[in-house]
């Protein structure tokens, strides 16, 4: 018979990998008043089956004026997502409502707020290239990144 203490043992030593991960899994970046992300490349690391994104609007613009949101594609889909938020308009968050194109992405955010997000890794797949921006009109010109996938993130999210 199994005690208790062994059964909690064992779920901690299948849990250590995860945990061992968890503080490499969150991704932050901030948006500004002057249209730019802090941060042009964000590395996903091996590993992890989820990640977190924090986008802070470090701005002082209030809801009416400067917003910002996060939006992930893949690399070919960010012109015609960023063409088709413009259609879609800010009552729809500059974003086109179900588009498949869409992997993640923030609500859109005024100065002195912040939008926490989790991306499964199992939407990611190894070697493509993927874009990040923000689709409030015109800002994607220069508020925009590129994802990196570590090579063993999206095998180790699928647990092969």
């Amino acid at each position: 018979m199994r005690t208790p203490t062994f059964l909690a043992c064992i779920a901690l030593l299948l849990a250590a990998p995860l945990a061992a991960h968890a503080g490499g899994c969150t991704l932050s970046l901030e948006a500004t008043d002057m249209m730019q992300f802090t941060k042009q490349k964000l590395v996903v690391p091996g590993g992890c089956p989820e990640v977190e994104l924090t986008l802070r609007h470090t701005g002082a613009a209030s809801a009416g004026g400067m917003v910002h949101n996060w939006v992930l594609v893949r690399r070919a889909d960010l012109a015609p997502v960023a063409a088709a938020g413009m259609k879609a308009g800010r009552e729809h968050g500059y974003l086109p409502a179900g588009d498949p194109r869409i992997l993640a992405s923030t609500p859109v955010i005024a100065g002195g707020q912040s939008s926490t997000i989790r991306i499964p890794t199992s939407v990611l797949r190894n070697g493509e290239s993927y874009a990040f921006f923000c689709s409030t009109p015109g800002h994607n010109v220069m508020m925009r990144g590129e994802l990196h996938v570590e090579t063993d993130a999206v095998a180790s999210a699928a647990g092969t």
